[in-house]
């Protein structure tokens, strides 16, 4: 197995993870008052993020069990994948999710699962096989979903949003908690999320549906966090809404879940953690507006995108409770060859 190269030390990591050093230079984008005071617990420990792979099959396999190798070395607590387990032109028959299902299963720490669009969004293409989106999530959720827990030899007990009244089909949206942090994965996906602006088929009624469900998601991971008095929230999802491009083709999809997150950040005042995949670039940015102050941002919500199938990566984020105002600390993870 060849070592880990940690690539930009990223300890740089982030004044913009501190939100009191840097509310200090631009003044505060939260009262303090916000948030009550916290005693915080000492251990710290890593997690691991991934997404956007293995794409190009099956020359794939081998670099993604590479790099799987290399983080059941580094031994983290656990590791989320933010969907897109293959291209948008490969065809998403059950054998090709089975054979993702199989790698899941070697990962030695507890691996969490959001869908990405191509797994289901656009299957609808011809190289993908011309399948119905819905049905295919509904292979997805049955095959990738059967139970409360996460993937790996090593196993994370979740709650899941199918618990909640009304929303028994979003078995993908799941919750859990280490060290007074909560995560949470948040069904969101490329492709616009699945709206089309023009929609003459009907289509639109489940990008609706799943937007409810998501906006009802978000309001019950912060009112547990908040009523918890967490230390902090990270969420993994798929999409990638902060993409300029993308966003002034595709604004629709998105645009209530960023004011959401917008509104939800504000209230919570503590750190926040967006994990994101989908543009398939290493980024790490502060990329919400500050409603109070637009031309500021809001200093508690950082935005990490994991690179993608082109590099075959990951990224290790170490959280540390006992520095609450420094949470998060973010470092890619580059394996030798990938």
């Amino acid at each position: 197995m060849n070592s880990l190269l940690p690539r930009l030390a990223l300890s740089l990591l982030l004044l913009m993870l501190l939100p009191g050093a840097a509310l200090a230079q631009r003044g505060p984008a939260v009262p303090a008052a916000s948030a009550p005071p916290i005693v915080a617990p000492a251990a710290s420990f890593d997690f691991v993020a991934l997404g956007d792979m293995p794409y190009t099959l099956p020359a794939d396999y081998g670099r993604f069990e590479r790099l799987i190798g290399a983080i059941n070395a580094q031994r983290p607590s656990f590791s989320v994948h933010v969907g897109d387990i293959k291209s948008g032109s490969t065809r998403c028959t059950e054998e090709m999710y089975r054979k993702v299902l199989t790698e899941f299963g070697t990962f030695e720490q507890p691996l969490v699962y959001t869908p990405g669009d191509n797994e289901w969004t656009d299957c609808i293409r011809p190289l993908a096989g011309s399948y119905d989106p819905e049905e295919r999530l509904a292979v997805v959720r049955k095959m990738f979903f059967p139970d409360h827990n996460s993937f790996g030899k090593a196993k994370l007990a979740l709650t899941s949003q199918a618990g909640m009244s009304g929303f028994a089909n979003y078995v993908e949206n799941n919750r859990w908690t280490l060290s007074n942090v909560t995560f949470a994965t948040v069904h969101l996906v490329g492709s616009n999320n699945n709206f089309l602006p023009n929609d003459a088929k009907g289509q639109n009624r489940e990008f609706y549906e799943r937007q409810k469900a998501n906006l009802a998601w978000l309001d019950a991971v912060f009112a547990e966090a908040t009523a918890q008095q967490r230390l902090g929230v990270v969420l993994f999802t798929q999409a990638d809404m902060f993409n300029p491009a993308k966003n002034a083709r595709d604004a629709d999809g998105f645009t209530d879940i960023i004011a959401a997150l917008s509104r939800h950040a504000v209230a919570f005042g503590r750190p926040i953690l967006f994990i994101n995949g989908d543009s398939h670039r290493f980024i790490l940015d502060k990329p919400l507006p500050n409603p109070a102050s637009p031309k500021q941002v809001l200093q508690n919500f950082t935005r990490l995108q994991v690179p993608g199938e082109a590099d075959v990566q990951a990224v290790r984020v170490t959280i540390d409770p006992a520095h609450p105002n420094a949470l998060f600390q973010v470092q890619e993870l580059v394996v030798a060859g990938n």
